[in-house]
């Protein structure tokens, strides 16, 4: 008697293959527990071991403060030989297909002889602190490619900390000879603020025909999109697909103009059937010519260069007040009389604050 199929079948799915050389990754693992030697990291940074950059991007998100002095001596030497990668945010909707739409570029760059890579902030369990997303089983064709680097970064619940290692990882993938970079982001929300103050160029991705095509995104993403993309653009959508592009175009406008003097544009595309997508390259570098000849590129990166060192300061002193030795027992006590009502929050965040600096003679 033939079997009964059933609609529920699982179809096996397609094993992610690694980006890293596991022997080449297990040896250098196996050595740095020795010692690390951050001039052989550099050198196999600049050489382009996976591997390498791989691990020394492992040293800035560890959280232990010998790793951090290591990994800022790695990025020290590695400042001189970067900036040289246009630097792309990509956010969307969920279900937009980010990823799809990723993959689709991706292919489209390296095609172009270009070298990609892919960071991407993903969000974490709140239990486990690991990612939820997977990008490498996401984006299967790119991943094998061998001038393309994808790596997400769990957030671990602080995005302020997460994002300032994303913008040093760019800096070791560009020292890595990448000169296109991805960052993108989750969803819609602070996230975004963060990830445009280190990049180039900011793609936004929305769908048509989910209702009313302005909601659910705010005011500030769109300000801050230099290119609108109306995805899965196709069949029975495509209709639906242009009237949003209206829409949008007439949204934009009502915005004041960029100090880049770059004109917003919205772009349909459909990642699955490969249209669109050279459009929107040509989108990023016609807007790279324009920025570059009216000085804002450069204008730009020296003023995310100075807002990124306020960040570093901010987020340097709030790692170290709950590290200090001294802080950690008396935080537990002030949540205590907070909790039993013997203290407002604001008078036990200021008494903590006030004894952690008596600490340094402050």
């Amino acid at each position: 008697m033939k079997k009964k199929e059933s609609a529920l079948n699982v179809l096996k799915g397609i094993e992610s293959p690694s980006s890293v050389d596991k022997n080449s990754a297990k040896n250098f693992l196996k050595k740095r527990k020795r010692n690390f030697d951050v001039d052989e990291i550099v050198k196999g940074i600049f050489e382009g071991n996976i591997s390498i950059l791989s691990s020394a991007i492992t040293l800035i998100e560890s959280n232990l403060p010998k790793h951090r002095v290591i990994a800022n001596q790695i990025i020290e030497k590695c400042l001189p030989h970067s900036g040289n990668s246009v630097r792309i945010g990509i956010t969307g909707v969920p279900g937009v297909g980010k990823s799809t739409f990723i993959e689709a570029l991706g292919i489209y760059l390296i095609g172009q002889d270009h070298k990609l890579a892919v960071l991407a902030i993903d969000p974490s369990s709140e239990h486990s602190g690991g990612s939820i997303l997977g990008d490498k089983t996401r984006m299967e064709h790119l991943s094998v490619e061998k001038n393309a680097f994808i790596r997400p970064s769990p957030s671990s619940g602080s995005l302020g900390g997460v994002a300032r290692k994303t913008r040093e990882t760019i800096i070791l993938c560009e020292a890595a000879g990448f000169d296109t970079i991805f960052i993108e982001t989750v969803g819609v929300g602070q996230s975004e603020t963060k990830v445009h103050s280190m990049v180039d160029f900011f793609l936004l991705l929305m769908l048509a025909g989910a209702g009313d095509e302005l909601q659910g995104i705010k005011r500030g993403i769109m300000e801050m999109a230099d290119t609108v993309i109306i995805n899965k653009a196709d069949g029975d959508n495509l209709n639906k697909a242009k009237l949003a592009k209206i829409e949008y175009e007439n949204a934009l406008h009502m915005f004041p103009p960029s100090d880049s003097t770059w004109i917003p544009n919205v772009l349909l595309t459909s990642a699955i059937k490969d249209t669109g997508i050279a459009e929107v390259w040509n989108s990023i570098t016609d807007y790279k010519k324009l920025t570059k000849q009216n000085s804002f590129w450069q204008h730009n990166r020296q003023q995310q260069a100075k807002y990124w060192m306020h960040e570093t300061i901010n987020e340097s002193l709030k790692s170290n007040f709950y590290q200090y030795a001294n802080n950690k027992n008396e935080i537990g006590q002030f949540e205590t009389k907070v909790l039993n009502g013997q203290i407002n929050p604001f008078e036990a965040a200021k008494v903590l604050l006030d004894n952690y600096f008596k600490g340094f003679g402050v």
